[in-house]
């Protein structure tokens, strides 16, 4: 092994750990019952998932013997049941927490404004490269998480068509709306997106617990006058105010409030408590959820609730502020793809007497779109 990132030059053993020095100077330690955990031997080759049980081996197992053999990869042999283990250098190195904990975090986010309006031609790409080819379709789901949107061109119109292009992807959600959902004027609607009238910058199903990471909205036509779209980065907002106005901001993250769903269509009552912002693991953005028309009555403590108003009424001032909305108009054959729990939309309402306005909506998780992504870039796990 040529390669001195992933070159053994040194192992020492501690009380708990194996303590490896590499050949570009990087220290690794690597605690006994992690290494026990993740011997190679312990996954099912087909299955791809582990066969070993942790609690069968002892606290205190440690290795009774080991070295670096000739192809440059560490084996051991434990005190318990005289198990042998190889780990593969190159392996080692590349999930070495040791090193992983000493980096730095580097969000994925680019985050945008209303300016970004100028550069929409960023995040367009075409229907028929995404079907032909995987690196269009790599380039697409990149564009999903880096921008949290993107505008598929040249989509064919006819109903139900975009299945296929998000069967590139995977499996779509199904919600109580059906899929795909109707985006229409209808009469007694069971939501404001099935009438005419506009319709304020908000994410889709927020009384969801795991509210659906990904929607699609396909453009089959759109002769109306008005109906015009807008969306808005939800992380720009947030961001904007950890920056400035940071009591308003760990008031967002640190209060819970009430979203529900009576839909009379239906047999269920969802009730969710969540803050508008929340965070992930690293202390970035995770979820934005916000939608005026479906929040509850809150119910937050008395001597809290003048000062969450007005923290509630800042970011819906904010997220509704030329400086953050990005307008334009959907053409037939477009799909308007966003993550939904990080970009808000919107759109003005339109005449239903001018013209035709329809389009086709469909959910997926955000898992799904990061899993086909990781499979694409080939992540080592």
């Amino acid at each position: 092994m040529n390669n001195k990132e992933f070159t053994i030059k040194k192992v020492t053993l501690s009380s708990s750990s194996v303590n490896i020095a590499w050949e570009d100077n990087q220290i690794s330690h690597f605690h006994f019952l992690w290494l026990r955990d993740n011997c190679p031997s312990n996954e099912h080759p087909d299955a791809r998932q582990k066969i070993f049980n942790i609690i069968n081996v002892s606290e205190n197992i440690h290795p009774k013997k080991y070295f670096v053999n000739d192809i440059g990869n560490l084996e051991i042999i434990w005190s318990e049941g005289n198990y042998h283990s190889c780990y593969d250098a190159k392996w080692l190195k590349k999930h070495c927490y040791t090193i992983k904990n000493k980096q730095t975090y580097k969000s994925p986010y680019k985050f945008w404004e209303s300016k970004f309006h100028k550069h929409l031609s960023k995040i367009k790409i075409e229907h028929d490269d995404i079907m032909k080819s995987d690196e269009a379709l790599l380039k697409w789901l990149k564009l999903l998480i880096k921008y949290g949107f993107s505008i598929v061109k040249n989509s064919p119109i006819e109903k139900k068509s975009a299945f296929k292009i998000l069967n590139r992807i995977s499996h779509v959600r199904e919600t109580f709306f059906k899929t795909p959902f109707e985006v229409i004027n209808i009469p007694k609607p069971n939501n404001a997106a099935y009438t005419s009238a506009g319709l304020f910058n908000h994410t889709d199903l927020p009384y969801f617990e795991y509210a659906p990471g990904y929607q699609f909205l396909h453009c089959l036509i759109n002769e109306a006058k008005g109906g015009d779209s807008s969306v808005v980065d939800g992380y720009a907002v947030a961001d904007y105010i950890k920056k400035n106005i940071p009591n308003i901001f760990n008031q967002l993250i640190n209060t819970p409030i009430k979203f529900k769903d009576n839909d009379y269509t239906q047999n269920k009552t969802r009730i969710i408590h969540s803050p508008i912002i929340t965070l992930d693991e690293n202390k970035d953005y995770s979820d934005i959820r916000f939608n005026i028309s479906t929040v509850g009555a809150f119910d937050i403590h008395p001597n809290k609730m003048k000062k969450y108003y007005s923290s509630y009424r800042k970011f819906a001032s904010l997220v509704h502020k030329k400086k953050f909305t990005v307008n334009f108009r959907l053409q037939a054959g477009d799909i308007l793809c966003f993550d939904n729990r990080r970009v808000l939309h919107g759109r003005t309402s339109f005449d239903p007497n001018s013209g035709q306005r329809h389009l086709q909506g469909y959910y997926m998780d955000r898992d799904e779109i990061l899993g086909r992504l990781n499979f694409l870039k080939k992540v080592e796990v």
